[in-house]
């Protein structure tokens, strides 16, 4: 493979959130703004060929277009999304502000695909990622992530799965999760209700491999281990650590698969044992003041 230099040269505008994405993608290429505003920044300029992919990778899963080269435009044609993590996931990409950048995920199925959580709808995306399979559910793990749930679900002619805590959020759902106990939703694939940091809030563990967290819990380059967000809860600190101890136990993954934050793959039994300490960690946080830049990651 062509592995030389490239002479495009990048940028990143003021207009940056600092959602991270950005920087689980690109990681050596761009980093985090010291400051308040935690926006991202050019740590250097791409020089392989696989770079070039990581910052294009960077660019059209931004939510606000703010990575761009400095002269010219983005080549539609180096769109890499929907993009493989395995043989059974892919990173769909082309994160929504009207999800608050989220990331979102298709997960393979024996009879399709499910889209768990949402990127931003557009007929030429949902084009892309139909190319892959017939996509048979859409699954919300909770309202932040639910916005354009109605508009994938109905043109894929899919299931719309939400739990009742934030069916507000997507009101013509057809499939209503309720309650706190796991709920099978198809073989291998169950929803673990896990009230906290919204009302309806709930993980999704599919072949006790894959767990898509939603705003849960994921992995924090800065401490090096699984956090939640302790500074981005909605409804209750306490509720979300009281779910966690009913939870955790059930859980079994080896790969944690966040909306926000980075993701990562570990051996089961230590996946298992962070998860513990996670637990015993959460249930002596205490509730404050929700500040999104004051979110490590």
């Amino acid at each position: 493979m062509n592995d030389k230099p490239d002479s495009t040269k990048w940028e990143i505008h003021q207009r940056c959130t600092g959602c991270d994405v950005a920087r689980q993608v690109a990681p050596g290429l761009i980093g985090a703004e010291y400051g308040a505003n935690g926006r991202s920044v050019i740590l250097r300029q791409p020089e392989t060929e696989a770079e070039v992919r990581a910052m294009n990778a960077a660019a059209f899963a931004c939510h606000v277009g703010a990575i761009q080269p400095v002269e010219g435009k983005l080549d539609p044609a180096l769109d890499p999304y929907p993009m493989a993590l395995d043989d059974k996931v892919y990173f769909c990409g082309h994160n929504s502000p009207m999800n608050v950048s989220a990331n979102s995920f298709l997960l393979r199925r024996p009879n399709g695909l499910m889209m768990v959580d949402t990127p931003l709808f557009s007929n030429a995306l949902a084009a892309r990622y139909e190319a892959l399979g017939p996509i048979t559910d859409v699954l919300l793990t909770h309202r932040d992530h639910a916005a354009h749930g109605e508009r994938y679900a109905e043109r894929f002619g899919a299931r719309l799965w939400i739990h009742e805590g934030d069916l507000d959020s997507a009101p013509t759902a057809d499939h209503v999760m309720r309650g706190t106990e796991p709920i099978e939703i198809a073989e291998g694939v169950v929803a673990h209700p896990l009230y906290g940091h919204t009302e309806g809030n709930v993980i999704f563990v599919a072949d006790d491999t894959y767990c898509f967290t939603g705003d849960s819990f994921y992995w924090c380059r800065t401490t090096g281990d699984i956090e939640v967000f302790e500074d981005v809860t909605w409804l209750s600190i306490r509720d979300l650590a009281a779910s966690m101890r009913r939870t955790v136990p059930r859980l079994e993954f080896e790969w944690l698969l966040p909306g926000h934050g980075d993701r990562i793959r570990l051996p089961k039994p230590e996946m298992a044992r962070r998860m513990r300490d996670l637990t015993e960690r959460a249930g002596k946080l205490l509730p404050r003041n929700v500040d999104f830049y004051a979110v490590k990651y």
